[in-house]
């Protein structure tokens, strides 16, 4: 057996790679909301996700910092919006080249989320582990997306129900550096039994904010102390018993209030620093530690203490925790049916997942791409997080769902999902995109020709993507169209050319720059100019790759049985 021979998942068309033909983004402004922001760079595309990724990929490779994508689950059920009734072979065979282009668009250190059900999971993960690597592979997140209840438990006697389902995620090449958002513990720790009372919520959240600071001087300390010489300390058992708060209410009480409640640890480090300090009279008092780090201590410590327990650490710093690969806070019950003020049965993603995955790997203005867009709430989130974005629809609901939802977040009037968590108000835009025709079709005696619905600019734009250039007209000289390495031009004509045009463009060039010319027809003697190159549409067009061809059928997204439509 050969020893280059790889672990690879194979089937039935895997080889058969597609050469997609790389179009151009046409703007309808009519629908573009960019009322509040000429300037957005935000995306939203009407068109086949295959063809639509290709067309970002000359502009965004290597820009995108997070992904994440929805992909039809492959049940072989049909729903309202799409019909996900596809082969494994098929399913595979049309998944691959989208998660090729999408590794292309990640930055080096982006992180992909691709989430999945039982049906397709294993299977996606040997090909993503072909893509992007197995040692890519950073997490397998595992999700819960349903309870025990409803429609799918009526035939628990024949198989388990599906309560969860799967978030693939990879990276490009760097490990990236992610930040979690922690949940809250589901049970208090009862080693906060203190509280400190005769503070008001201002003073508190001073206190809190003074000892965070990385590094303190003295005149935080000095108004440390000055907010504790009003802080009493009682324990919990009394605090409750003189407020007549039932030990039923407790647990709740004490979660909401965690910011007040505290417990006092051993630290020989600060015990030693105290010992120095001339005590005050009160309850509370803050020293500096030789970091200029503020520890409060309690001041009827024991100096004598072998384990002295004075240090001060607030409850409400220590109740959340990491959730690793189990999310189990997820709820697709409560409204989330009804988010973003459209109905899209059985397909949304709760607003508070997205807000998960954004905030773990990306910054306010890093870009967030979804293919699978559906009802939008990927864009919705990202654009209430205040990140850039580009999201990829096909159909009809590309206008009655995504446009209208991302309309309503603008405008503000969308205050479901994470809105009032983040206290959203609107603002912001996006531009409304179409993919343009193909650019070479058949006429009616078929012959290959340039699609007429191309006008000048649109065909210098599309030579110039097909080319390797970026269309870039310059103002002043008519040949410099689009550009690429800096001193080398592209010209796109549908005129004849001539010796007299060449000798034109000739004349205005610099030594160092090259030109090349792309049009319908030219004299023989034109292509023997130093420097001027000059090819023939469509005829050098056509090896590039297949025309024609406007959906590639994998535009949908499956839905997961929420609860909420049982």
């Amino acid at each position: 057996m050969s020893k280059n021979v790889k672990l690879e998942l194979t089937w039935i068309g895997k080889n058969n790679d597609l050469s997609v033909e790389p179009r151009i983004l046409v703007e309808n402004t009519e629908l573009s909301n960019i009322k509040n922001d000429e300037n957005t760079e935000n995306m939203l595309i009407h068109g086949d996700n295959l063809l639509a990724l290709k067309a970002l990929e000359q502009n965004y490779s290597g820009k995108i910092k997070c992904i994440y994508i929805d992909p039809p689950y492959n049940t072989g059920s049909a729903f309202e919006h799409y019909d996900d009734n596809l082969e494994h072979s098929t399913w595979l065979s049309l998944m691959k080249p989208r998660l090729e282009l999408l590794k292309n668009l990640l930055s080096e250190d982006g992180l992909i989320f691709v989430q999945i059900d039982d049906n397709e999971q294993a299977y996606l993960t040997v090909l993503m582990d072909e893509i992007f690597g197995r040692n890519n592979r950073l997490n397998t997140i595992c999700i819960k997306m349903s309870e025990a209840s409803g429609v799918k438990m009526a035939h628990v006697d024949k198989r388990l129900p599906k309560l969860k389902e799967y978030i693939l995620v990879y990276y490009k090449e760097k490990v990236p550096t992610i930040t979690p958002e922690k949940v809250q513990v589901e049970k208090w720790n009862n080693e906060y039994k203190n509280i400190i009372t005769g503070l008001n919520e201002d003073e508190i959240d001073e206190l809190h904010i003074l000892i965070n600071l990385d590094v303190a001087n003295e005149i935080q300390i000095e108004r440390c102390n000055q907010i504790l010489k009003k802080a009493k300390v009682l324990s919990l058992t009394e605090y409750f018993k003189l407020n007549k708060i039932e030990e039923k209410e407790s647990e709740q009480w004490k979660f909401q209030h965690a910011k007040y409640i505290i417990q006092a640890v051993g630290s020989s480090s600060v015990f030693n620093i105290a010992k120095k300090t001339q005590l005050l009279s009160q309850d509370l008092m803050a020293v500096r530690s030789s970091t200029g780090l503020i520890y409060l201590i309690k001041t009827n410590f024991d100096i004598n203490s072998k384990q002295p327990r004075v240090q001060i650490v607030f409850a409400d710093e220590n109740l959340l925790q990491n959730q690793g690969d189990l999310w189990l806070d997820i709820k697709t019950t409560g409204g989330v049916g009804q988010e973003g003020n459209v109905l899209f049965a059985n397909s949304k993603k709760p607003e508070k997942l997205l807000k998960k995955i954004i905030s773990m790997c990306t910054r306010p203005g890093d870009y967030v791409l979804d293919s699978f867009l559906g009802s939008g709430t990927t864009c919705a989130v990202a654009h209430k997080m205040n990140r850039k974005w580009i999201g990829v629809e096909m159909g009809d609901h590309a206008y009655t769902h995504a446009k209208k939802r991302l309309d309503s977040v603008i405008y503000g009037t969308d205050q479901t999902g994470i809105s009032k968590v983040l206290n959203w108000s609107g603002g912001g835009g996006y531009k409304f995109y179409e993919l343009a025709p193909t650019l070479i079709k058949e006429d009616d005696f078929g012959q290959t020709i340039i699609n007429p619905e191309y006008n000048a600019d649109m065909l210098a734009s599309a030579v110039a993507k097909h080319e390797g250039y970026f269309y870039n007209p310059d103002n002043t000289v008519f040949w410099k169209q689009s550009n690429n390495q800096g001193k080398s031009f592209l010209y796109v004509t549908t005129n004849h050319v001539n010796t007299q045009l060449i000798e034109t463009i000739k004349a205005d060039m610099q030594e160092d720059e090259f030109v090349l010319i792309v049009c319908k027809s030219f004299d023989s003697n034109c292509n023997s100019y130093k420097n001027i190159a000059i090819k023939k549409i469509p005829q050098s067009l056509l090896k590039n790759c297949e025309f024609g061809v406007d959906n590639y059928n994998l535009n949908i997204v499956c839905p997961p049985e929420y609860d909420e439509e049982d």
